[in-house]
């Protein structure tokens, strides 16, 4: 069964950073795709990052040059880099099997707790 537990979320002011982590198990790395979701009160779970089989990231247009996904197989650990942030970034952070940026959340067939990020002005 593949597991996800992310981390690394907070409050932080507007610019600034954090970088979040996933840690995921129950699944063989080279066949697998991983992506980002976010969801912010009151809408839909979407898709900021996500990288496939062949190691090809694709983002959201929405944080296009400001988020960085990267990882460290050898302990499937999963990462994103999150900089010069906006209120618009708050919201719930989870990582889930997804192949592009695009990917439907309703697809996902489960989900860790996530992880919250606040952005303040």
């Amino acid at each position: 069964q593949v597991k996800m537990i992310e981390s690394g979320g907070g409050s932080v002011q507007v610019g600034g950073s954090l970088r979040l982590s996933c840690a995921a198990s129950g699944f063989t790395y080279s066949s697998y795709c991983m992506g980002w979701f976010r969801q912010a009160p009151g809408k839909r779970r979407e898709g900021v990052a996500a990288i496939d089989r062949d190691g090809a990231v694709t983002y959201a247009d929405a944080v296009k040059g400001r988020f960085t996904f990267s990882q460290d197989t050898a302990n499937t650990i999963f990462f994103l880099q999150m900089n010069d942030l906006k209120p618009e970034d708050s919201g719930t952070y989870y990582c889930a099997g997804a192949c592009s940026a695009g990917w439907p959340s309703d697809l996902i067939e489960s989900w860790g707790p996530g992880t919250q990020v606040t952005v303040s002005a």
